[in-house]
This record gives structure tokens, C-alpha cells and sequence, in this order.
């Protein structure tokens, strides 16, 4: 994986965008470099390597497409939430302004397209059709969890559609578009594409566990921020649909207040959370995701060696504390 990560960093900043304007141009170089483990772009990498493309060369467009995309939806995400900070960099719409960060996310979603024109062009057609897909799927999550943030309760099948939308698809996608460009069948595609759609369902549920349950020197991040602004996580929707009448009121009065009201609130929601063993029930999902991931590539017509990078980094993703 490092030597694909390397490969992905030096193409991502060998990338030539123009002078001026400065206010479009720089805020994409500034979002690029903020850096991250460039998981998905890799992860088109390590697809084709899977099905036994040795040269990257090709891979390249469709990696940088991968992660250009990735970053126009940050940007834009950040400015939706009002995001002071991204990766522990001030955000662009912060560091410039509203109307900037909208137009530096749009240009870099046309260059995640530019990125992709450049592919063997047999497989175009296809490449055009999974950027796209999976492009409006992410943005029907980001709907779908602004939609959510007014909602009193939620479905967890609503919440469960909305991470995989959101965070999972493009996972899925990322490898899809490497199988294809290395001439993988229909049948493979899909194989590889659930399997990155299950692993990101379970990163997601494992980040929702962290952020209530993390180190706090490891994390990265507050533990317990999602408590304190009422995010709809994993464990939040699980209480709400099993609690009993007699904690509801409690329940309402924690979501009703914040932390400089209730400075306990995080400390008061964990009790509520333990009390209903939701931690245990998002393992137990967590895991059957993660089973369901290496089921999918169980199926996978391909040697077992070239699978083990893959597994890896899966275990990588999926048991961390950060």
C-alpha cells in the first residue's frame, strides 16, 4: 500500500492547475495538500493490481479523478456544516470565504472528470458511468443528512442508507473503477464493488463507536463531540428505538440541552448508552459487515495472494483507534 500511497502523492502534487485565478485556483491546491491517507485512490490502485494490472500508469487518471472528487465533496460538506477545521487545517470557506469554497469545490469536481477523459478510452463509457453513480449517490447523502439533522427520530434503516450513501458508495466505486480499467468482467466489478461498500459501512459504524468510546489521545478528534451537538450516529438512532418510556424524558432533556448547560451530557448519554448495551449492537453490525466484506472477496475468481493487500488494509480500516 505505501508504494501505492507514494504513487497517488506524487501524481495528486505533480498536478498542474493554472496561475489565476488565484481565488479559484489556490484553495485547490490548499485542500490537496492538506494531506490524509489518500485511502481511496489507492484503493483504485490496489483493484487493478487485484486483477493483474502491473502498470499503474493507466490507473493514475481514475485515482486522481477518485480523490479530486473525494475533496470537492469535503469542501463543500465543510461549508454545509460550518466546519472550522479539516484534517486540523482551517477550512476554505473559512481561510476564503462561502462563495470561493462553492466555486473551488466545482472546479475540482471538473477536473475529477478532466482526470477520468484520460482513461483507456474502451473502458470510458463505463468509468463515466460509475464516477457518475457513485458522484450523485454521495450527494443524496449529504441531502439526506442535512434532512435528518431536524428530525426528532429516524429510522435505522434511514440511517443505514444514508452512511452508505454517503461514505460507502464511494468506496465501492473507487475499486470498481480499478477493476474495470483492468479488464475486469460485470460479475468481478460487483464482487469488489460490495466489498468496499460493506467495508465502508463498517468504518463508518467504527467511527460512530469511537467518537463515543475513543482515546482521546488517539482518536484525533474530541471523543464525545457527536453527544455534544446531537449528531444522529449509529448509537443515538439505536437508543431512540429501543428505549423504554421510563428513560425517554431523560433521554429528550440531554438532546434539549448542551454542554455548557449540562456539562455531564456526554458522561449522562454514555449511561443511557451502556444501560442499552447500543455499543454492543453497533459491534454486532460492525461485524456483520465486515463478514459480509470478506465473503464478497471469498468470491472473488483471483489468487488468494493478491487478495492479501486488500485484507489488510480492511483490517487496517477496520481495527484502529484513530
Amino acid at each position: 500500500m505505501q508504494h501505492l500511497q507514494q504513487l497517488v502523492i506524487e501524481a495528486i502534487e505533480t498536478s498542474h492547475f493554472p496561475e489565476t485565478p488565484t481565488n479559484l485556483y489556490d484553495p485547490i491546491r490548499y485542500i490537496l495538500t492538506l494531506g490524509g491517507k489518500r485511502v481511496r485512490p489507492v484503493l483504485t490502485l490496489m483493484a487493478a493490481e487485484l486483477f493483474g494490472m502491473q502498470e499503474m500508469t493507466e490507473i493514475i487518471p481514475a485515482a486522481k479523478a477518485v480523490e479530486f472528487f473525494h475533496n470537492f465533496s469535503l469542501i463543500h460538506d465543510d461549508l454545509m456544516d460550518k466546519a472550522p477545521l479539516r484534517r486540523g487545517k482551517t477550512t476554505v470557506h473559512e481561510k476564503w470565504d462561502a462563495n470561493i469554497a462553492i466555486l473551488s469545490g466545482d472546479g475540482l469536481l471538473v477536473k475529477a472528470y478532466e482526470e477520468i477523459s484520460k482513461c483507456n478510452p474502451i473502458y470510458l463509457p463505463a468509468t463515466l458511468r460509475i464516477l457518475s453513480k457513485v458522484a450523485m449517490e454521495v450527494c443524496e447523502g449529504q441531502q439526506l443528512d442535512m434532512d435528518y439533522e431536524s428530525r426528532t427520530s429516524l429510522g435505522m434503516d434511514e440511517y443505514l442508507e444514508m452512511i452508505r450513501l454517503k461514505t460507502s458508495v464511494l468506496l465501492g466505486g473507487a475499486l470498481q473503477l480499478g477493476a474495470i480499467l483492468s479488464g475486469a468482467n460485470e460479475q468481478q466489478q460487483q464482487l469488489i464493488y460490495d466489498f468496499g461498500e460493506n467495508v465502508g459501512l463498517a468504518f463508518q459504524l467504527q467511527d460512530d463507536i469511537l467518537d463515543a468510546y475513543g482515546d482521546s489521545d488517539t482518536f484525533g478528534k474530541i471523543v464525545g463531540g457527536d453527544i455534544m451537538i446531537n449528531k444522529k450516529t449509529f448509537l443515538l438512532v439505536k437508543l431512540m428505538e429501543v428505549i423504554t418510556e421510563d428513560d425517554v424524558a431523560a433521554m429528550r432533556s440531554l438532546l434539549d440541552s448542551t454542554i455548557d448547560s449540562t456539562p455531564t451530557k456526554v458522561a449522562d448519554m454514555l449511561a443511557l448508552y451502556d444501560k442499552y448495551q447500543v455499543k454492543k449492537s453497533a459491534d454486532e453490525l460492525k461485524d456483520l459487515y465486515t463478514q459480509r466484506a470478506f465473503e464478497k472477496m471469498d468470491a472473488l475468481d483471483v489468487p488468494n495472494e493478491r487478495k492479501q493487500a486488500l485484507l489488510l488494509l480492511a483490517n487496517n480500516l477496520l481495527v484502529r483507534q484513530q
